[in-house]
């Protein structure tokens, strides 16, 4: 499988409603840090009350 960015190897699957799609490491760790910043982390936190001080 390839990345969906570029013509990498793909080194993770991501999963969604059936739909694989490959991440190289570098577009991997680009995502990450994507969702790291977001607001849907931030209301997923706040849903699942995350104690970030533990």
């Amino acid at each position: 499988m390839h990345c969906h960015y570029c013509d990498r190897e793909a080194a993770y699957g991501a999963e969604t409603d059936g739909v694989t799609v490959g991440l190289c490491e570098e577009h991997f760790r680009e995502r990450l840090e994507e969702l790291a910043e977001s607001d849907e982390l931030a209301a997923l936190e706040d849903r699942i009350d995350i104690d970030s001080a533990e």
